[in-house]
């Protein structure tokens, strides 16, 4: 039935797809757009891998969103015959592509992919340093440790259960190929732990895995001695297992947040080339290679890489990636435009003045402010916590063997194996790690993520919460246009719509769609000053729109961003441009300010200063106009006083302060995207769900705390028995894994719990 309807509807051409796929979303590029990628030197930079017959390549594709997009990707090959394979790692957005450098170039690829919508982003950062690769010693470590914990298990079995006497002979094998087995998990497993120990130690503390690796010691010396002495098994397992199960936890705790990166500085964001212009033609030159007085030729939607001098053309330069500033800002033939902001228009032609190292926005990440120089001193409450358990660890243990030294020998060493084996903090941190695995693992499916897992802790003690407004309050994609003035009609609005859409100017466009007319006036002529607005003469009625100067002959400045329009020199009215606060925020702002400290801090004027007064509170710091060191300051300040301050903004102006606070979370429209360095990355649409998110991490502490009571309990009760003698170690090292377990269950049920009862799962 299914195909006989397909067939009457003529709709059986839809599967030729499989035959030519993305041929439908073709879209042309610029000429020369990849032409850089000729270049020999910026072409090794990027390829992994090359021989006679294929090379190897990875592109970041930041469009890729569904699975539609990996199975296109996935099948370039029927795009170009000489591409021999692509690979898609969908969570990185990236596209591993493999093809014939002898039939097809490194450039033809590039364009190739943005042919079907899939433009490949190539920063100056890929340049300069190559990708790290994945780290998979934890992997290795965890492998090695999970293999020989269950296989001594298995040859420990028929020592549990009792072996016949006519099997003795095979007592002794088990009993060696165990510790065969345990010398990888000591040896190279266990390394992990023996790293952490050694370097809080170098720094003047124990944290909590020195502890750790004490248990595993004494355990695997107490286990040898044993099977050398031909007086018992050991507890190899007992050892392998403690290894095993911290390994499993850090694992899953480092899988969260692998994918993202939360180190970026200005490199990130550049091109990596740009085309220059000599007296005789044009060239691609690398970023490094651009020197003073190069005339640099930029092209719409392109990133100025350097500060220069506007030659040719007439720039309208987007800043609100570096100031903050919404709207756009005109510059005309001489002036100075800055790198960082992003031409949106037609080409132009810019006289370098100073070199990529030396530009504005370079100095403003180079500066000693804007290093990561939070507080180190201040260490985990788990640590915290540790340095105290170890050595209560260690006092009993040695008040053990004193006493039983004097008392009854014989029982000295079980006493304190027992003491250190049911000591042993894997309780303690098992269900710190765990936790907080889960607690990323929730965040990280409501598109918080976060650096680490210390930042969770530190989200919890936060008071006080300073946001930026463009792009993070509002969205940076949209702005609301709102009419005030005389009544337009449907005929007039035509006519006003025909002349705004023969600007490029954003606020142009967006008055013509505010409009929506279908209908065109005829228009006869027009004239367009850059920077003040444009006038002309459609259905024989001279309209202008523009700045209040430019409209009205008036000098007068507002605080708000809008055009003018009169009819035959006749003012009828304005047209607006307010910001588009994103969905939910005033409730959002609402429930924040019951219990935080806000501030405000924009790049733009301060035309929207009474709704966010209204929004925020009278005793809300609302600040306009502010530069990116300002913000910085505004963060230091407020630390000063005490303060643990949350900094949450969205553009490269805001990295200063979000690297300063406390705590930096970075919004983005996709998790994806380039982000400024920050502790954190939340997806712009789940910024309503903010208080939900910080509340989750507060019931985080208070689960380990809780844990922690419940391990502590479970010690004092385990080692009160094993002081006395009364517990052997071989009845130690099976409550050992049982507590550790039992403990796992509640805090991965209570986290759960938590995060269900407020709907965040």
């Amino acid at each position: 039935m299914v195909c006989e309807i397909i067939n009457q509807n003529g709709l059986c051409d839809y599967y030729a797809i499989s035959k030519n796929p993305g041929s439908s979303q073709k879209i042309s590029i610029r000429k020369d757009k990849f032409s850089f990628l000729d270049d020999d030197k910026i072409r090794r930079s990027l390829i992994s891998f090359t021989d006679e017959t294929q090379t190897h390549v990875t592109f970041y594709l930041p469009q890729m969103h569904c699975s539609s997009c990996l199975w296109l990707l996935e099948n370039l090959h029927r795009l170009n015959e000489h591409i021999i394979s692509s690979k898609v790692n969908f969570p990185r957005k990236e596209a591993s592509v493999i093809f014939d450098e002898n039939k097809v170039s490194l450039r033809q690829v590039a364009e190739l992919l943005t042919n079907v919508g899939y433009e490949p982003y190539i920063s100056f950062n890929d340049l300069e340093q190559a990708k790290p690769k994945l780290n998979k010693s934890k992997i290795y470590k965890l492998g090695v440790a999970g293999f020989c914990f269950a296989n001594i298990m298995l040859l420990s079995f028929p020592e549990y259960l009792g072996i016949d006497v006519k099997e003795q002979n095979l007592v002794m094998l088990f009993r060696y190929l165990n510790l065969l087995l345990s010398l990888p998990v000591v040896l190279f497993a266990a390394s992990e732990f023996y790293n952490s120990a050694w370097k809080s130690l170098k720094h003047g503390f124990l944290n909590i895995d020195a502890p750790i690796v004490l248990a595993v010691w004494v355990t695997f010396g107490r286990s040898l001695y044993e099977v050398l002495s031909n007086t018992g098994g050991g507890y190899f397992d007992s050892m392998s297992g403690i290894v095993f199960f911290m390994l499993v936890g850090r694992v899953l705790q480092d899988k969260t947040y692998e994918q993202l990166s939360f180190e970026r500085d200005y490199k990130s964001y550049f091109p990596i080339a740009v085309t220059r212009k000599n007296r005789e033609d044009e060239n691609t030159v690398q970023l490094p290679d651009i020197k003073l007085n190069d005339t640099l030729l930029i092209h719409n939607q392109e990133i100025l890489p350097a500060d220069g001098i506007l030659t040719r053309g007439s720039a309208l330069i987007d800043y609100s990636f570096v100031t903050g500033e919404s709207v756009p800002v005109q510059k005309e033939m001489g002036e100075i435009v800055y790198a960082g902001g992003k031409q949106i228009g037609s080409n132009i032609e810019i006289l370098v003045i100073k070199e990529v190292a030396q530009s504005y926005l370079t100095k403003l990440w180079n500066r000693d402010e804007l290093k990561d120089n939070k507080k180190t001193s201040e260490k985990s409450f788990v640590h915290l916590m540790s340095r105290y358990f170890t050595w209560m660890v260690f006092s009993v243990a040695a008040v053990t063997a004193l006493f039983w030294a004097f008392t009854d020998p014989s029982k000295m060493w079980n006493s304190v194996t027992a003491v250190m084996i049911i000591a042993c903090p894997c309780a303690l941190l098992l269900s710190n790690t765990f936790t907080n695995g889960n607690i990323l693992r929730i965040l990280s499916s409501n598109k918080l993520y976060l650096r680490n897992a210390q930042a969770i802790e530190d989200i919890a003690n936060v008071d006080h919460i300073v946001f930026d407004k463009t792009g993070t309050l509002t969205s940076g994609q949209y702005q609301d246009v709102e009419y005030t003035g005389l009544f337009i009609t449907e005929k007039l609005a035509g006519k006003i719509a025909t002349l705004a859409r023969q600007s490029t100017h954003p606020m142009s466009k967006a008055i013509a769609e505010y409009l929506q007319v279908k209908g065109n006036g005829k228009l006869t002529g027009f004239s367009e000053i850059p920077g003040k607005g444009i006038e002309g003469i459609v259905d024989g009625d001279l309209i202008s729109l523009g700045s209040k100067k430019f409209v009205f002959g008036s000098d007068d400045r507002d605080e708000i961003s809008a055009v003018y329009v009169s009819v035959e020199e006749k003012g009828i009215g304005r047209f607006r441009f307010k910001n588009h606060y994103r969905n939910n925020i005033p409730e959002l702002v609402k429930n924040l300010r019951k219990k935080y400290e806000l501030s405000v801090l924009s790049g733009d004027n301060a035309g929207e200063r009474n709704y966010l007064k209204s929004l925020l509170g009278t005793n809300a710091n609302i600040l306009f106009q502010q530069k990116p060191e300002d913000k910085l300051d505004i963060v230091k300040q407020l630390q000063t006083k005490g303060k643990k301050v949350m900094m949450i903004g969205d553009g490269l102006n805001d990295a200063g302060a979000l690297k300063q606070a406390d705590v930096g979370i970075a919004v983005t429209e996709n998790s994806n995207n380039f982000t400024p360095a920050s502790d954190g990355i939340l997806e712009a649409s789940q910024l309503p769900h903010l208080q939900k998110l910080i509340m989750l991490c507060k019931i985080n502490k208070r689960i380990v705390l809780a844990s922690f009571v419940i391990s502590i309990i479970y010690n004092l009760i385990g080692i009160s028995f094993a002081v006395q003698g009364n517990l052997s170690p071989m009845i130690a090292a099976i409550l050992m894994p049982l507590s550790s377990l039992s403990i796992l269950l509640i805090t991965f049920g209570a986290s759960n719990l938590a995060a269900t009862r407020m709907k965040l799962k």
